[in-house]
């Protein structure tokens, strides 16, 4: 790539088709767009004009023909040294075909690659993680194979209206299913029944983030158990969730095991609304209603790392936004300069995510003290 300008001009790189590359997302002040190599798991930024360059890599446009459209956009041609400089940097880091392959890394993505928390490496006593099957991506083929025409609209729009009707019911009567639960912690027999009920929910709710994004066309790399004492939870990770193929797509996924914690409830919740049952099994099964709904509402907190938080990153077409909501905040309270340089977008969506998360943070401190003055109170 060093020879005569004219041959340098004539070369049609391609990318490996392994490389992975995001929509634009806001960043701070700007907008990037992640690369990855699946490879060997490298992930990194790079701005919209070197996206456009990138992008076009696909062997059949020369560098000629795509400096020709840079310099149309942007109004600048590039130079060869510019060229020379942007293929050194793809080639060290393997994307190119004919350039070699990057050796593996561990590391992740920049931003929260995954609906289901990725696993850290190592093992210990009180913490560490525990892959449960050689090949996750394949399990999770065959479980989309079982159950994935539940994701047609003819099937998931009447299931989510039952949820719908479910959580209408629960909220009608939420100081029952609330003394229930608190009848039910008093019980150990049924307090264990409805915890284990709790931790199967858990786990399918892990699954279902792999399953729907195996519907759309992703890749899980993992499956196992992670444990912080005395806490053992499931994990899903969805390798290349950020690279799903648009935007509604990575919404759905990390919407998914929210949605899968509800649906597990819909059998209890029709033994409990019409079954002849005894005052103890009711309750019990009023509590895991109870107990099951508060858990997957929470899931959809907007707060890292909980799936509320990548489903509004997603509708607002950011990455690392806590970050650079609390960056640009500062900026503005100082009355600093620098904040004027965000664009629009950044200034309507950073105040939007400050002001919905202290209103979702403010309605949970007041229904906590209302549950809670309602339950001491309570006969």
């Amino acid at each position: 790539m060093s020879g005569p300008a004219s041959s340098l001009e004539q070369y049609r790189p391609a990318l490996r088709p392994q490389v992975l590359i995001s929509d634009g997302l806001l960043v701070g002040a700007g907008t990037v767009h992640l690369i990855k190599n699946t490879d060997s798991g490298q992930s990194f930024k790079v701005g919209v004009k070197e996206h456009f360059l990138i992008s076009r890599m696909d062997g059949s446009h020369s560098l000629e023909e795509i400096g020709t459209e840079y310099a149309r956009q942007y109004g600048r041609r590039l130079a060869d040294t510019n060229w020379q400089q942007l293929l050194r940097m793809l080639g060290t880091r393997g994307l190119l075909t004919d350039a070699p392959a990057a050796a593996p890394d561990p590391a992740s993505d920049p931003d929260h690659p995954v609906p289901g928390q990725a696993p850290e490496p190592g093992r210990r006593l009180l913490r560490g993680t525990l892959p449960l099957v050689a090949d996750a991506d394949a399990t999770t083929a065959r479980l989309h194979r079982a159950v994935g025409f539940l994701l047609s609209p003819w099937w998931m729009v009447p299931l989510l209206a039952v949820v719908a009707a479910m959580e209408t019911v629960a909220a009608l009567h939420t100081g029952e299913l609330a003394l229930a639960a608190r009848e039910t912690f008093g019980n150990p027999v049924l307090l264990t029944a409805t915890a284990a009920l709790l931790w199967l929910s858990t786990a399918l709710h892990e699954l279902a983030h792999g399953v729907v994004a195996q519907h759309y066309g992703g890749r899980v790399a993992e499956i196992g158990l992670r444990w912080r004492l005395p806490a053992v939870i499931m994990y899903c990770t969805v390798d290349n969730y950020l690279y799903l193929r648009t935007r509604w797509h990575r919404i759905a996924t990390a919407l998914a095991g929210a949605v899968m914690n509800l649906l597990f409830l819909l059998p209890f919740f029709a033994l409990w609304l019409l079954a002849p049952l005894d005052d103890a099994t009711h309750s019990a099964l009023g509590a895991l209603l109870f107990l099951g709904s508060v858990q997957a509402f929470a899931m959809l907190i907007p707060v890292p790392p909980l799936d509320g938080y990548k489903i509004v990153s997603q509708l607002l077409g950011t990455t690392e936004l806590a970050t650079s909501s609390r960056t640009y905040l500062r900026l503005l309270i100082r009355r600093d300069p620098a904040a004027a340089g965000y664009p629009r977008r950044a200034r309507i969506a950073y105040p939007a995510y400050v002001l919905g998360y202290l209103l979702v943070l403010g309605a949970l401190v007041a229904a906590a003290v209302s549950l809670t003055h309602f339950l001491l109170t309570a006969p």
